[in-house]
Formats: structure tokens, sequence, C-alpha cells
């Protein structure tokens, strides 16, 4: 019997140690699915964090806009891309204030104005040493609820091809102002000596009608450039596509140039071979011509050669070109030459006539023929213009 006993309580003990050890089994698988949960869970809110940071670090950096934002101490917090493209920031700038950052007087003093007037608008800024580059800033104070100040942000906006668009335009009012004043002051002062008798004179009223009939010729072409490069520039001109023989437009357009290349004692050659056809408007085509050649005339030496040539190339295109053997053109300038109202040499633009404006009206109309135009030149070696074509 005691034996039965003691085995019995054995094996309740057994028993009762096997159901706690179960529980406690159970109860720590639960707690570490519990703690996998909340690992599970962490991680998550982690990688949520970390995206919706991702996405307002992108937002934030696909702005045009810099963006600049100071801390309370007035050190920068926080740069955009943009920002940085701007100033050309090599190097991490946060916690840095905003003279050691970026080096501008004219920040400074903005920063220092904004605890009394809150918001700053419209500050128009020159960056120094990058080309010009001009910028609007905006500023405005960080505030918490009692109304002080905890930050600044400041937004830039680039105004530099604003203010290009600005001086473009007064150089263009310059430049038609000029050729218009030149021809119209010369017009009138010769109709006004007719008025006073010269016109009694046979020679002298031959010579003056002439003179004014020069002068009127040269507003009227001033006008029509003007008209061409608006039409241009705004797709109101269709090209009358059809299969043109490029030898014989070249000998066309040197035929009515030929005068004005006697009068600098300059050789002009055609090269271009025989029945080599293009598909292009006819009338365009010699409009290109026209400005290459009278620019290489103009431009180019005194009793200088100026050859006009073309031939195939690749994809069923041809090439036409237009070389003199003038003074060449300066490399930090052909990468403008194309533009309107750029001038090489702006005095000596002046003195031979013109707006400018030949040059972009070339690019335009081989632009709408579907081919490109391009320059080649070297200082004291002359200038190769060329442009391309469809063949046909």
């Amino acid at each position: 019997m005691p034996y039965l006993l003691s085995a019995i309580f054995v094996l309740g003990w057994v028993a009762l140690s096997f159901g706690w050890r179960l529980r406690f089994r159970r109860l720590e698988e639960t707690l570490a699915q519990e703690r996998r949960v909340l690992a599970e869970s962490h991680k998550q809110q982690e990688e949520d964090a970390a995206q919706k940071q991702a996405e307002q670090q992108a937002l934030f950096n696909s702005m045009t806009e810099g963006v600049l934002v100071l801390d309370q101490a007035g050190r920068v917090l926080l740069v955009n891309q943009s920002l940085r493209d701007c100033f050309r920031l090599q190097s991490d700038v946060r916690h840095q204030t905003i003279m050691e950052a970026l080096r501008l007087q004219e920040l400074n003093e903005l920063i220092r104005r904004l605890p009394a007037e809150r918001i700053v608008q419209g500050l128009e800024l020159q960056l120094p040493g990058v080309n010009g580059r001009w910028l609007e800033v905006n500023a405005a104070a960080v505030l918490d609820r009692g109304g002080n100040q905890r930050g600044a942000i400041l937004v830039f906006h680039d105004l530099t091809r604003l203010k290009h668009l600005e001086n473009t335009r007064q150089e263009f009012v310059a430049n038609v102002s000029h050729e218009l004043r030149t021809p119209l002051s010369l017009i009138k002062g010769f109709a006004e000596t007719l008025l006073d008798g010269a016109k009694n004179d046979p020679e002298v009223l031959d010579r003056f009608l002439r003179t004014i009939e020069k002068h009127t010729d040269r507003l009227t072409y001033l006008i029509e450039d003007l008209l061409t490069i608006s039409q241009l520039e705004g797709d109101q001109i269709a090209m009358c596509l059809q299969k043109v023989d490029l030898h014989e437009e070249a000998t066309r357009v040197i035929e009515d140039l030929q005068a004005r290349a006697q009068e600098k004692s300059v050789t002009l050659r055609n090269e271009i071979p025989a029945e080599l056809p293009a598909e292009a408007d006819a009338e365009r085509l010699q409009q290109v011509l026209f400005n290459l050649i009278e620019n290489a005339i103009k431009y180019g030496r005194t009793a200088g050669t100026v050859s006009i040539g073309g031939g195939p190339v690749a994809n069923d295109m041809i090439e036409v070109w237009v070389r003199d053997d003038g003074p060449g053109i300066p490399p930090e300038a052909q990468q403008r030459i194309f533009e309107r109202f750029f001038r090489v040499d702006r005095a000596r633009s002046r003195e031979t006539g013109g707006t400018g404006l030949g040059l972009s009206i070339v690019k335009h109309i081989v632009q709408a023929h579907g081919g490109e135009v391009c320059v080649k030149s070297e200082v004291g070696k002359g200038t190769t213009f060329s442009f391309t074509l469809k063949g046909a």
C-alpha cells in the first residue's frame, strides 16, 4: 500500500509537472509569436517611414525651384537638388550658416530682415562667377503656435532665361532702331535736298533717287526678315517640297550676288556637282544659300574666295556647304551663331548692315526641311557653314 501511494504521488507530480511545462511551452510560443508580430510590425513601420521619407525627398528634389530650410539658429537644415545644382554645391552644407554654405552677403541680410518682416519677396541677385546667372529669392519665417520664429524657408527661382530674353529684346530693339534710323535719315535728307532745288539738276536727281531706292530696299529687307523669322518660329510657313537641282539653284544665287562680290574682289565658285538633286522648297533654298553666301562675302576677307559645294552623305541625305577663307569665328561664338540677333562683331555688323536674323532664318528653314545646319571654323583659317537636305 505505501508503495502504491508513493507511485500515485509520483505519477501525479509528473503529470502536474508535465502540464505546467506544456503551459510554459505554449506561453513561450505565444510570446515568441507576439515578439515576431511586433518585430514585423516595427519593421513595416520603419519601411513605411523610410518609404514616406523617400517620397518626400523625391518630391522635394523634383521641384524646379531651389529650396533652402534653416533651423532656429539660422543653420542649414535641408536643401533640395535644384539648389545644389544652382549653386554647384559639392559637399554637404547642413548645419552650416548661410554665409558658410553660400557665401552671399545679400542672403545673409535677407535672413536678418525676416524676424521683423516675416516675409520677404522678390529679391533679385546675380550669382558671381556662374555665367551671369540671376535668381529671385522669396523667404518666409517659420513660426510656432506662439508666433515665435523657429526657422526659415527660402525659395529660389531661376530668372536667367528671363534676363537673357530681356537682354535679347533690348538688343533687338537697339538693332532694329539703328537699322530703321539710318536709311530713314538718309532718305529724308536726300528728299529734303531734292525739294530744296537739287531736283533741277538731272545728274543730282538721278543719283539721289537711286540712293533713296537703295535705302528703301534696305528697309524692305529688314521688314521681310522680321516677318520671315516670326512666321518660321510660329510654324506658319509651309514648305513646298519638290525635286530641285542644287547646282542650278546655287548658280542663280551666285548671279544675284556677283555685284556684291565684285565690290570686295571676292571670287565665287560653284563646286556643286551638276544634276545633284534634292527635295526642297526652291524659294526657301535660295534664301538659305543667299544668306550664307552673302555672309561669306560680307565677313570674309577682301580679294578672298567663297566656295559652294555639296554631295551625298549617309541615309540618302545631301550636304551643301559654303566656305570662305576669311578671319574665322571664335570658338565661344560658334555655339551662339544661329541665335536670333547674335553678332560676333557687333560694330562691324552695323557697318555692313543686317539685323542678325539671317543665320537664324537659315536654321529654321533647314530644320523645316528635316535637315540640320552647323558651322566649323578656325580663327585665321576661314569658316564653313553646312546643311543637309533629303536627296531626291
